[in-house]
């Protein structure tokens, strides 16, 4: 899904330090760990398939390895909702990208393909319930089609899994993005504004990109309520930040508190209808229930409206199912 988060995440890991932390930090495998990234190399992510339609900006690279592979690929998808075809997503883009290395030539000697690891990352609030085998979509076949079911994983790195002091632990570039994701103040992007510098010293490129970033992903998010110059510099992002930190701490906390009026209100709207529609039509069932209370306020109002006059309960959904 290509929206503000996934280029924004794009941005970042076109950056081998920001890979190798990925790896080393958020994939419990001690190989990996042994692996040399400075080997590591962006390998084209746009390729057409068989059928001529155009897969585009994926974020792969590859690192070298020991032995007769050469090379391990890793395919890295970003992802800020649940997609419940996640797993099939990733199986076809493993193997657009291993048609894309036979094109290549870049396969073993012998024709064989090297290894891919297939990584999803995810930013979303939701609780993440997609399926991480492709074969967990399809429902059990008796005798021999069982054997032939497509069995396909991708490893899944939940940012919202780690709490901020798991985060802070490790001195970890990835860690401190999903930090800054989610901060639990306004002072905390001062904090780790602070500890960036400090870490990359000696690195302007990456505090470049990491200003850069952070403006981006802090005007981005309703919630902080911010409007900040062009900066691509991470002392002067701090400065600036620190001088409107009133402001924008007011902006926060007024966004909160709205956040909980509007969610009370939503609430309130959503008990009214299954009201009425216990008093009109005797009962609702526990899936209904489910449904009003996952749904916006325009959709509770316009099946409180249709409530009134429908003739039975499935009158009241049929047009928004």
């Amino acid at each position: 899904m290509a929206n503000d988060h996934d280029s924004s995440y794009k941005f970042l890991f076109s950056n081998p330090e920001l890979v190798r932390d990925l790896i080393i930090g958020f994939v419990p495998d001690e190989w990996l760990h042994s692996l040399d990234y400075s080997t590591l190399e962006k390998v084209p992510g746009s390729y057409i398939s068989e059928d001529f339609r155009n897969r585009a900006d994926d974020i792969v690279w590859r690192v070298k390895v020991g032995g007769e592979w050469i090379y391990l690929y890793l395919l890295i998808e970003f992802q800020s909702s649940v997609d419940k075809y996640m797993s099939l997503r990733m199986m076809v883009y493993q193997g657009l990208l291993y048609q894309d290395l036979i094109k290549r030539a870049e396969v073993l000697d012998d024709g064989r393909l090297p290894p891919i690891l297939p990584i999803v990352l995810y930013n979303g609030s939701q609780r993440w319930t997609a399926p991480i085998d492709v074969g967990d979509l399809i429902p059990p076949v008796p005798g021999l089609v069982e054997q032939f079911k497509p069995k396909h994983k991708y490893l899944l790195i939940n940012e919202n899994a780690y709490s901020d002091s798991e985060l802070a632990s490790v001195k970890n570039l990835v860690a401190a993005v999903f930090r800054i994701e989610h901060p639990a103040t306004p002072e905390a992007i001062g904090e780790l504004l602070n500890l960036l510098s400090e870490w990359l010293s000696d690195r302007p490129d990456l505090r470049r990109m990491f200003a850069l970033w952070i403006r981006a992903t802090l005007m981005r998010k309703v919630k902080y309520r911010i409007v900040l110059p062009q900066i691509d510099d991470l002392e002067e992002l701090n400065v600036m930040l620190a001088d409107r930190l009133e402001e924008w701490a007011n902006g926060y906390m007024l966004k909160g508190k709205l956040e909980g009026k509007l969610e009370g209100k939503q609430q309130g709207e959503s008990l009214a209808l299954q009201k009425l529609l216990v008093k009109r039509f005797g009962g609702v069932p526990a899936s209904v229930a489910e449904k009003i209370e996952s749904a916006s306020m325009d959709q509770i109002e316009a099946w409180f409206d249709k409530a009134i006059d429908a003739k039975y309960l499935d009158e009241v959904f049929e047009a928004s199912s």
